[in-house]
């Protein structure tokens, strides 16, 4: 079987109402959704949809093997896809984060996946080093292209390759490619700058592509919430909200987190700071949901909690709506008069509507409350369709009385 993909192009017809959803813009096609091919299709190759008249409707990479068979590149008019319309969309994704970010700030998302263009494809930047990381198999075979061009325009001093463990397998027996750094060399750790606050990314073993810049806003927000408070960051990961807590004036900070790698992280972080050592910083190595129900009863002034994803597939939603509504409670009972929550939710199966009525009705079971904001992701994450709108964030106040 070749390891590139078919330059003849691939034509597919949609069911009805498959059709409506690539005319309103949504990037993903079913395997259910295909009624017609004119040939057998390969991964990676480019494939046209046409409607019942022959008319053009949208191009996009085929995966035989995905239930996600064909992600869209474009869609409208029809298009020649050439090395410059390749690059022109590679550099339209660079120049809109330029204008978000200056020097305080080098570790951001380049490309978004299909909210770039660039369907199951995610590019983050840390400082010198770009980190590509591929959730579908259609990029196996331009890999060597993409990096190229990444090459030609920025010179990183090393590119980390990351594949998403559905794609690890035939990426490996097909293409020889394996996560690792396949441009120049690197340490696992990477060191980067958020808003002028020094982080380390573990860029080839780390979760996701070695930090969570999606929350980068919501750790700023947090920040202006801080000062003279007692801070409580559960979930806490490296230690992000903590130390834009310390940052913000927070009388003491305390990490919550079950790994003693990510406590271990986050120390690390803090001495990347050395201003964050006039703040008072504990960490607790425990499982969040038993230490916040039958813990010590310490209380706070400001709780951050950021939880994993609690619903990785639709028949978890039940139950992490349950799990929401447990630690939005268990949180609250920890706050004093005037505390302030910060509740978050990375689960794509649980709406907003779904988080933030599991949080409201603890805070109402609890105690009189006003909302201070709702937020999502970071500026660099851009959301152009219903499920990449995953991140969901919540501030509530509790009543000094």
């Amino acid at each position: 079987m070749s390891s590139t993909p078919n330059t003849s192009l691939l034509r597919l017809r949609l069911t009805a109402a498959a059709e409506r959803y690539v005319r309103s813009g949504h990037p993903w096609v079913y395997s259910d959704s295909v009624t017609e091919l004119n040939r057998e299709g390969d991964i990676g190759d480019l494939a046209a949809i046409y409607d019942k008249k022959d008319k053009f409707l949208a191009l996009g990479l085929y995966d035989p093997t995905s239930p996600i068979r064909m992600r869209v590149l474009h869609s409208g008019k029809p298009i020649k896809v050439s090395e410059e319309w390749w690059r022109e969309r590679l550099l339209k994704a660079f120049q809109v984060r330029q204008t978000h970010f200056g020097s305080e700030t080098n570790g951001f998302r380049w490309i978004s996946g299909e909210n770039d263009g660039f369907p199951g494809l995610v590019l983050d930047r840390y400082d010198h080093t770009l980190v590509l990381k591929l959730y579908s198999a259609i990029w196996l075979p331009r890999l060597r292209q993409i990096v190229g061009w990444l090459q030609d325009h920025f010179e990183p001093s090393a590119i980390v390759l990351r594949l998403s463990r559905n794609i690890q397998a035939i990426a490996a027996e097909r293409w020889n490619e394996q996560e690792g750094c396949i441009v120049g060399d690197t340490l696992n750790t990477v060191e980067f700058l958020e808003n002028g606050i020094h982080f380390e990314a573990e860029v080839i073993q780390g979760q996701k592509t070695g930090f969570y810049l999606d929350q980068r806003d919501n750790r700023a927000r947090v920040e202006q919430l801080a000062a003279d408070r007692d801070v409580l960051n559960v979930f806490s990961f490296s230690g992000g909200f903590s130390l834009y807590a310390a940052r913000g004036g927070a009388r003491s900070v305390t990490d919550l987190d079950i790994s003693k790698h990510a406590l271990e992280s986050a120390r690390r972080n803090f001495a990347l700071n050395p201003w964050a050592a006039n703040v008072p910083h504990e960490q607790i190595a425990g499982d969040a949901f038993e230490w916040l129900a039958n813990g010590p009863r310490r209380q706070f002034d400001l709780i951050v909690c950021d939880p994993p994803s609690l619903a990785r597939r639709e028949a978890d939603r039940a139950g992490a709506i349950r799990a929401y509504h447990t630690l939005a409670t268990s949180c609250l009972n920890r706050l004093r008069p005037g505390g302030v929550l910060v509740a978050a939710s990375c689960s794509a199966h649980v709406s907003e509507e779904e988080f933030f009525g599991a949080a409201f009705d603890a805070a109402d079971r609890t105690s009189p409350h006003v909302e201070l904001w709702r937020a999502a992701h970071a500026v660099d994450h851009p959301v152009t369709f219903p499920e990449a709108n995953y991140l969901k964030c919540l501030a509530l106040r509790l009543s000094r009385a």
